[in-house]
């Protein structure tokens, strides 16, 4: 069989594919292991009329098992759309029948299928019989139809080819320097890009070894820290806010990690000192989009980091600023963020109108405001769509949201724009407390106070329980600015 593309498991030397690959709770697997089962796994895809340019979709938690038809489905030339195993009948019909997807495997019959012929996980081959002819796996074969999270409207699926795939875990496994001797934790849904490039695909292109978490909890994540050594996972400020509420008698033993990335939302730089200081290992910050295949940028795990930033972009890709008229900004200067290299989607699933918004002159529109420093290094300032327009001052809510995450007592936080019939929109924050401290809103307002003019400051602070969050473990904005339009965001 044709290799071609470095993270497929099949064809490697002998001291390779006898090496430890894939675990999770029920699987223990060798290289060997992974490229058979995804051997029988695509003789079973075939046997249903998959071939190649045809779509496969796949709706399971966290397994190996979606890892194994991930690759199944890549041996026979067909690509795969990841659907969040939690999505109702209706989101989840939406998404098959919108990517044209052709077979569904489920975690059993009572998921939905609109209609398609499905494989329970719990039947998938283990063993193959040699009947598929070779295939080379080629880089301009679309490889993944990954769903946006809908938060501007209908999902739309992004179309990534190998040719993305192999760029965006060249760059990873290169900046973030892995090796054989790399073992992944992976605990994001693997139904976003994240967890497939970063976790499973840079860790196979290395080499390395990827142990499958089915959802995140704090103690038992730290269990398995413990019980598997691993060096590196990546994770969403939300997990770390989780981790660094725990109580202080939890102390675990954290010192097989090299470093661990925090991306998807911004994440203040108060808590990810906080878990540095608590945990012990290195935490860099990066960013990218499913557009952009994952990553775009990222602070240096060996070199200069910058706090607050989330690094220079990543080798082979550009950043830059624009202006709303799409003139490309000197460095120090605020503007949407915009992304070059061979990373850049193929585009929107017969969405022509909606990518030719966004891929301009060979340049991703990200819908970021940042700006770039002399050094290369990317500052997040907010969403555009975020940005509050207060009687003709526009407010970015990540400079509220900073002045909050400074003060000793804060968790999570998130400032929306309220209607208002005198300025248009104003801010009000919500905000989570870490457990056991004693602060009122008006503490926090006199803290905002101290740092911010009075046309920012929060017309409301609000105190929930918790933050709604979006299926990738992001803040719920859009969730937070409906409850406030209908007059019953909860207190």
């Amino acid at each position: 069989m044709s290799v071609g593309l470095g993270y497929l498991p099949w064809g490697r030397p002998d001291s390779v594919m006898s090496r430890s690959c894939l675990r999770d709770a029920r699987h223990e697997l060798s290289y060997a292991d992974v490229a058979r089962r995804a051997e029988a796994v695509a003789e079973q895809l075939a046997g249903h009329g998959v071939g190649a340019g045809d779509v496969v979709a796949v709706m399971l938690p966290n397994r190996v098992e979606l890892l194994l038809v991930l690759l199944a489905a890549w041996r026979l030339g067909a690509a795969v759309t990841p659907v969040n195993p939690v999505l109702t009948t209706t989101e989840a019909t939406y998404q098959l029948r919108d990517a044209d997807a052709v077979l569904v495997v489920t975690a059993g019959p009572d998921a939905p299928t609109a209609g398609l012929p499905s494989i329970p996980v719990d039947v998938l081959r283990a063993e193959p019989c040699g009947s598929l002819p070779d295939r080379e796996v080629r880089p301009q074969d679309l490889a993944l139809l990954i769903y946006t999270s809908g938060s501007t409207g209908r999902p739309k699926g992004v179309m990534l080819d190998h040719a993305h795939l192999q760029a965006m875990t060249a760059m990873l496994a290169g900046h973030l320097k892995l090796t054989e001797a790399d073992h992944c934790l992976l605990v994001l849904p693997l139904f976003h890009v994240n967890a497939i490039c970063v976790s499973f695909l840079s860790s196979l292109l290395a080499g390395g070894q990827l142990t499958v978490l089915e959802r995140f909890a704090p103690l038992p994540f730290l269990e398995a820290v413990e019980r598997y050594r691993p060096t590196y996972f990546a994770a969403v400020p939300t997990i770390y806010a989780r981790l660094a509420e725990l109580p202080a008698d939890v102390a675990p033993d954290t010192s097989s990690l090299r470093f661990a990335i925090c991306g998807a939302a911004p994440a203040s730089k108060e808590l990810l000192e906080r878990c540095e200081e608590r945990f012990g290992f290195l935490i860099v910050e990066g960013y990218g989009l499913t557009e952009g295949t994952c990553a775009s940028t990222c602070n240096p795990v060996d070199g200069r980091r910058r706090p607050g930033t989330v690094g220079p972009p990543l080798p082979g890709q550009e950043i830059g600023v624009v202006s709303a008229r799409g003139d490309l900004l000197p460095a120090g200067a605020t503007g949407e963020v915009v992304v070059r290299g061979p990373n850049v989607m193929r585009g929107y699933l017969r969405r022509p109108d909606e990518t030719a918004a966004v891929l301009v002159d060979g340049w991703l529109r990200t819908g970021d405001v940042g700006r770039v420093d002399d050094d290369g290094y990317l500052t997040l300032v907010d969403r555009v769509k975020d940005m509050i327009i207060r009687g003709g001052e526009n407010l970015y809510p990540k400079e509220i949201e900073s002045v909050l995450y400074s003060h000793p007592a804060v968790l999570e936080a998130a400032v929306v724009g309220a209607p208002d019939r005198v300025y248009g929109e104003v801010p009000v924050a919500y905000v989570v407390t870490y457990p056991g401290t004693a602060v009122s809103a008006g503490d926090l307002l006199g803290h905002c106070r101290q740092h911010l003019t009075k046309i920012k400051l929060p017309v409301e602070i609000r105190l929930p329980d918790a933050l709604p969050k979006n299926p990738v473990g992001k803040i719920d904005k859009p969730a937070l600015r409906k409850s406030l339009q209908q007059g019953t965001a909860a207190r």
